[in-house]
């Protein structure tokens, strides 16, 4: 406020700074600060777990079971009523912060004291967690009549991963046209509803053919440079304008910018600058920075954004495999497109087991909790090129967690999400059949 007093400025914007300037909004327009575009009020709205599951009911549009709680009593009870397994997050922190995915009343008991000192005490928000759902980012931005939607982005990995830390496509691969056109629908009614003059950013879950709404964010989000930069569209100063009280038809900007060619968004992660800390991703962000890969085809662009991100993917060589009992069946077609581009498969005994009954070949290893250190070795004398593990539970993680840890060591790629896993192999397969092509991004978009 001393800034403010001294400057006296027509308008302050606290919709570009991520969550912290939300989170001083009341306070700063209590303390006089004129605040333009989108309104505490409608702030409060969105940020509010009661009030905004009030909108989504009057609104018809589906939210995963959640609760919210200012005690333990209350978050077992919430917990028990949902179903487990349940996302545990503090109310109004940064980054997903002491965010956990737990699994039963042990783990949340642990949990929860955390999470009520990374939000202050305030309530501990408690979410039925979507297993196998695809999740989806949309930017848009609003003038209080009309909404654009700036992109719209589907995650590479399963809804439970931190959007910071979740690989990226825009456009949309793998969802229906009638997906998309639900997603759209609901961006637009939200963005009135909550009276939005500016950024608002959207997260939803696909599961099956149900669309979810997972948070509604009235501000920038993370993925507005890479959509700006994927599409040629400058985001950030078109919301600037609009917050002064221009409209979007003013501005030339009244629809949504189609391309014909693929962007990835990777994360930069730092595991390899801190031993010992495992990489499985997770509700909580982990990730430092942001990289781009761009092609024509999702494979090639995904491959560059892999070696952008600092990870190598190989052309040859051994993979080590293991994955959960509900990813053996998907497994199998990842493995036979590595097997058919000739790299050696070893897999541990379950893993093993799935892929012979389908005519792959591959040498089984044990697990080192039962005493074999093979995968180890290989990891040491620099004779593994590539790791797909999925862990399952606390004993699935904590067996595997060994030999990601060295794998980072060493400089191995280590992939833990099936889909990551399955967006790898396509660009491998893809740089085989046809080298990298580079050219600059002003023939991409225009």
């Amino acid at each position: 406020m001393n800034i403010i007093d001294r400057e006296k400025p027509h308008g302050v914007i606290v919709q570009l700074g991520g969550q912290t300037p939300l989170n001083l909004a009341h306070q700063l327009a209590k303390a006089g600060a004129p605040i333009i575009g989108t309104s505490v009020e409608s702030v409060e709205l969105a940020e509010n777990r009661d009030k905004f599951a009030k909108i989504l009911r009057k609104l018809k549009i589906n939210q995963p079971d959640n609760g919210s709680a200012v005690s333990k009593e209350d978050a077992f009870k919430i917990a028990k009523i949902i179903g487990y397994p349940v996302l545990v997050r503090p109310s109004y922190v940064l980054g997903g912060r002491a965010m956990k995915l737990v699994y039963n009343d042990k783990s949340l008991r642990k949990f929860i004291k955390e999470a009520q000192e990374a939000s202050e005490y305030k309530p501990i928000l408690i979410d039925r967690f979507l297993e196998d759902a695809v999740e989806v980012d949309v930017d848009a931005i609003s003038d209080g009549k009309n909404t654009v939607i700036g992109g719209i982005m589907e995650h590479i990995e399963e809804a439970g991963v931190h959007s910071g830390d979740s690989a990226c496509v825009l456009p949309p691969h793998t969802l229906d046209d009638k997906i998309i056109d639900i997603i759209r629908r609901h961006t637009f009614v939200l963005a009135k509803e909550l009276k939005v003059i500016g950024l608002i950013n959207i997260q939803f879950a696909i599961k099956g053919d149900d669309v979810f709404v997972l948070e509604v964010n009235p501000r920038a989000s993370r993925t507005v440079p890479f959509i700006s930069k994927a599409t040629g569209v400058p985001l950030a100063k078109i919301a600037a304008q609009v917050m002064t009280g221009r409209k979007l038809a003013d501005i030339g900007f009244t629809q949504e910018k189609e391309i014909n060619y693929c962007c990835v968004k990777e994360s930069v992660l730092p595991f390899s600058r801190f031993s010992g800390v495992d990489i499985l991703l997770g509700p909580e962000m982990k990730s430092t920075g942001e990289v781009m890969g761009i092609d024509d085809t999702f494979a090639q662009a995904f491959y560059k954004a892999q070696l952008a991100a600092g990870q190598k993917l190989p052309l040859k060589g051994k993979v080590f495999i293991s994955v959960k009992n509900t990813d053996k069946r998907n497994i199998v077609f990842i493995a036979k497109k590595l097997f058919d581009m000739n790299f050696e498969i070893i897999a541990t005994k379950g893993t093993c087991k799935a892929l012979f009954s389908n005519n792959i070949n591959a040498k089984k290893v044990g697990k080192i909790s039962e005493g074999d250190n093979q995968i180890l070795d290989l990891i040491k004398k620099g004779q593994l090129n590539l790791i797909i593990n999925t862990p399952s539970g606390h004993r699935g993680q904590s067996d595997m967690k060994p030999i990601r840890n060295l794998a980072m060591m060493h400089g191995i790629t280590c992939i833990t999400t099936i889909q990551g896993a399955q967006a790898a192999v396509n660009g491998i397969e893809s740089i085989i059949k046809k080298d990298l092509q580079v050219k600059p991004i002003q023939q991409y978009i225009g």
